[in-house]
């Protein structure tokens, strides 16, 4: 560490409030983030805050505590921490921003509680940091945020991607507008006409209303397996890979963690392989939901999701689009019992009702789509690769270990 580095205890330098609402105040399609203990940022339609912070979560059952950034109007929930610079000349809240990310596991020790982990002031006033001068921290923020920002868009990409499939899959099985095409002698637009041929031009009724004709109608579990493999205490790996509720939410998955069997949370049970799609039954309205591909070995997601196999791989990419349309987070919000924690069964998500086209057009279709599904996992294992990189650099750049050449040649090389 350079002699013109300062040591200090993070209570002097910055200040700490907390949000004062409940985590159930977010508002789907909100116009703010609004910022809970979960990794995933929730939206909200009123703001009390308007400044640069950094967000830090209060609690968490895992003790895994959630840090972001943030510049501009956001809400925070009640045990959500607020961090901002007392002097915005001598200490840059970006920087801060990657020194408290840094010592997530360190707060992990910290923390206070049994079944869910706490951060008090006392905890965070006492935490001791390095601090360059100014300028060096802007140039360290700069660097670690030029990472933070090549990942932010392949999530961007991701998102259109994503969009992409999901009116591909309205189009073609829930406004039938080939279908509707030819009936009014028009050619299908957007495909060449080998797949239009797919396509009868007429409908006929059904319990959904009217359908293409020749088609039938039916729910999910006609394409796919329900929780079709789970973990016993007899039959299990020594260690998995776990995916909790709270850390899936359109088709992003934010955190994973790796826990001995024995240390995992008892909802850790769901095995899961490529192909599967999982959707959230508690709050289903919060769109905790993922399409799983080329899964890490002992992937385990929590007894909090349904996972649907394809029984047939042409079906893989139709029933993570059908469970996860907006139409179908709406049904299964509006039939979820409970007061704090509304949720359904399982069932429930297998039994969301759907067209059952062809094996034709479900092959066409699986053509079409596979190929966004799977660019949308390779760019999340390029941001992941990123975010590595991103986490081992941060320590030595911090601690003064390593110098900005260095790190600017190592990004370069991994860039490569």
């Amino acid at each position: 560490m350079s002699f013109d580095w300062l040591t200090k205890p993070l209570g002097e330098i910055v200040s700490f409030r907390t949000g004062k609402l409940d985590s159930n105040a977010a508002e789907d399609n909100g116009k703010y983030p609004f910022f809970t203990c979960s990794p995933i940022t929730l939206r909200i339609n009123d703001f009390a805050f308007d400044t640069e912070a950094v967000i830090l979560a209060g609690n968490n059952a895992n003790g895994v505590f959630s840090t972001k950034h943030y510049s501009g109007k956001f809400n925070a929930y009640q045990r959500t921490y607020v961090i901002e610079p007392l002097n915005l000349k001598e200490v840059s809240c970006r920087y801060i921003y990657f020194v408290i990310s840094h010592m997530v596991s360190h707060l992990q020790e910290l923390a206070i509680g049994t079944s869910t982990k706490f951060l008090t002031k006392t905890i965070l006033n006492g935490l001791t940091i390095h601090l360059p001068p100014k300028i060096e921290q802007d140039q360290i923020a700069v660097l670690l945020s030029s990472l933070d920002d090549r990942i932010a868009l392949l999530h961007e990409t991701n998102t259109t991607l994503e969009a992409i499939a999901q009116a591909l899959f309205k189009s073609w099985f829930v406004d039938f507008d080939p279908v509707r095409a030819k009936q009014q002698g028009r050619e299908p637009e957007g495909m060449d006409a080998e797949t239009a041929a797919l396509f009868p031009d007429s409908f006929e009724e059904s319990e959904l209303g009217l359908v293409p004709s020749g088609w039938q109608v039916g729910t999910l579990a006609n394409l796919a397996t329900l929780n079709p493999e789970s973990w016993t205490v007899k039959k299990h790996p020594s260690t998995v890979v776990y995916i909790d509720l709270a850390n899936a939410k359109n088709n992003e998955i934010a955190a994973i963690t790796d826990y001995s069997f024995d240390d995992a949370p008892s909802r850790a049970r769901r095995v899961l392989r490529d192909g599967d799609t999982i959707v959230g039954t508690v709050r289903p309205g919060n769109r905790s939901f993922a399409f799983i591909h080329e899964p890490a070995e002992n992937l385990t997601a929590s007894t909090g999701f349904a996972v649907l196999r394809p029984t047939v791989i042409a079906h893989t990419e139709f029933v993570y689009l059908a469970a996860t349309q907006d139409s179908s987070i709406e049904h299964l919000a509006h039939v979820a019992d409970g007061g704090a924690y509304p949720a359904v069964r399982s069932e429930v998500v297998a039994n969301i009702q759907c067209v059952l086209p062809s094996n034709e057009v479900m092959q066409a279709f699986h053509n079409l789509t596979g190929p966004l599904l799977a660019s949308i996992a390779e760019n999340q294992q390029q941001a992941q690769t990123l975010a590595t990189l991103r986490d081992t650099l941060l320590p030595r750049l911090i601690s003064g270990q390593l110098r900005l050449p260095e790190a600017n040649a190592l990004i370069e090389e991994t860039s490569a």
